[in-house]
């Protein structure tokens, strides 16, 4: 291994082996612990979308909410709307102040906006405890998902995030589950039930912060800062930590990145790096990122609306059709994800993209005919999403992987925030809309304009995706800061 050193030019430019030391370490211990404890944020959302969408009928039926149909769409929307903001604004900062400073800062909002969403008394304060726990988990995207892809090796990217992403439903399940409980016990009534959900959820979000404390800053990111004789320390502690764990450690290949000392985002390179260096990557970003996200906030979000309106599905059974949902949901990604390194990117985001939409546009038509009982429903549903839940968290992979290092948390704030905004705010007060109608025809074309969404997706990623499967990060994308 090589500590840094100046090169040519004195103390402004110095060469590192950071990233080929990092992508050349086998699995470990070290490596459960980043996915672990980094990764439960997506599990924490996958719990907290669940728990409102398993609950919208106990709180819609809420003596002291009376919350409209209408109104629960409108609700999850300001969840996903302060996740579009949270996720600007706290990316902004992780680009500038580092992925570890933003762990608890965001995960410590997500937990008391929760908690606090369970002492709600009217619409407007369930609304705005929703809009603040939604602008904890956005901001906790980016940094997450930053860290996760530069600490983990190269050859294990994409299954890694894949699983990662999709361990969400890890955290639906668990929702589902927690729902059946907390609408069901014994003497509790589903007043005071659905309540203490939302509180128990916040206080798992304080648990996550504990877990964090072990984690380093990431070294990519503090190389890319100026900061190369930390980055190299933490190298070394994670190396010796995997050494002691699984012997003498592969040699290093490659060669050292050059880079500028004193280099720092600015706006403009901002700007040019999404809409002049790569455009084709930007428009690939925006269009999975909004087509997934009308497809999974407009359907999931309301699901429970559909079973008890259409169907008349007891508010406190909605969770059982939702668990089978949840898990088909994260053993897609779990199966499918190493072929993502194997086949390739390219061909398996089209390919789940493209099976998704036309699943979707099938039941939908399926529904509208009356062919599907709720248990059929559910199963379609849960058979589409083996395929598009690949097809989404590919989409997190995407945008991650594809910018420079100094500017990937924002990059993914911005096509997280873009994507959620074009098709996720809209999406669940678009159905929540149309299921207030009760015509099965209107809800039928919200789901066939979802299927078309992705069946665009997959055109485009067809056309101009990246094959970035076992590439190290600055190859897939050269750090601004390099000076070769």
């Amino acid at each position: 291994m090589n500590a840094p050193r100046p090169a040519s030019g004195g103390d402004a430019v110095v060469e590192t082996d950071v990233p080929a030391r990092l992508d050349r370490l086998p699995w470990s211990r070290f490596h459960w612990l980043v996915i672990t404890a980094l990764g439960i944020t997506w599990i924490l959302d996958g719990l907290e979308v669940t728990l409102v969408g398993a609950l919208s009928g106990a709180i819609h039926e809420s003596p002291s909410l009376r919350l409209s149909s209408t109104e629960i769409g409108l609700t999850a929307s300001a969840y996903l709307a302060g996740a579009v903001l949270g996720a600007l604004f706290f990316g902004h900062l992780t680009d500038r102040l580092g992925r570890k400073k933003l762990f608890t800062a965001t995960v410590l909002l997500y937990a008391v906006a929760t908690a606090a969403s369970g002492f709600a008394w009217d619409f407007w304060s369930f609304a705005a405890f929703r809009f603040l726990a939604g602008a904890g988990i956005g901001g906790e995207y980016s940094a997450i998902n930053s860290a996760i892809q530069e600490l983990i090796p190269a050859r294990r990217r994409g299954y890694t995030d894949l699983v990662v992403n999709g361990s969400y439903w890890l955290g639906a399940a668990l929702g589902a589950g927690g729902s059946l409980v907390a609408l069901n016990i014994g003497g509790i009534p589903p007043e005071q039930g659905w309540r203490g959900a939302f509180i128990i959820g916040g206080v798992i979000g304080l648990v996550v912060i504990f877990l964090r404390r072990f984690l380093p800053e990431s070294p990519r990111w503090l190389m890319t800062h100026g900061r190369v004789e930390e980055a190299d320390l933490v190298v070394r502690g994670i190396e010796a930590r995997v050494e002691r764990e699984c012997g003498k450690l592969p040699p290093v290949t490659g060669l050292p990145l050059r880079l500028r000392r004193d280099h720092r985002l600015d706006m403009m390179q901002l700007v040019r790096s999404l809409f002049v260096h790569y455009p084709r990557r930007t428009t690939l970003g925006v269009t999975l990122m909004a087509a997934q996200a009308f497809c999974y906030n407009a359907i999931f979000f309301t699901y429970a609306l559909i079973l008890t309106k259409f169907y008349g599905i007891a508010s406190g059974d909605v969770g059982w059709f939702m668990l089978p949902f949840a898990i088909s949901n994260f053993l897609g990604p779990l199966l499918l994800g190493s072929l993502f390194d194997t086949v390739g990117r390219k061909t398996m985001i089209a390919a789940t993209y493209a099976l998704s939409g036309i699943l979707m546009a099938v039941s939908g038509l399926l529904f509208q005919q009356g062919t599907l009982d709720a248990v059929g429903l559910t199963l379609a549903w849960t058979a589409i999403f083996f395929f598009a839940s690949a097809a989404a968290s590919a989409a997190y992979l995407t945008v991650s992987e594809s910018f420079p290092l100094e500017m990937r948390a924002i990059a993914i704030a911005i096509f997280y925030a873009f994507g959620t905004a074009l098709g996720g705010i809209g999406g669940p007060a678009l159905f929540g809309a149309l299921i207030e109608t009760g015509s099965r025809i209107e809800v039928m074309w919200g789901y066939v304009f979802g299927g078309v969404l992705m069946l665009i997706a997959a055109a485009v990623e067809a056309a101009i995706g990246l094959k970035s499967e076992r590439r190290p990060l600055e190859e897939v994308a050269r750090p601004l800061s390099c000076c070769d």
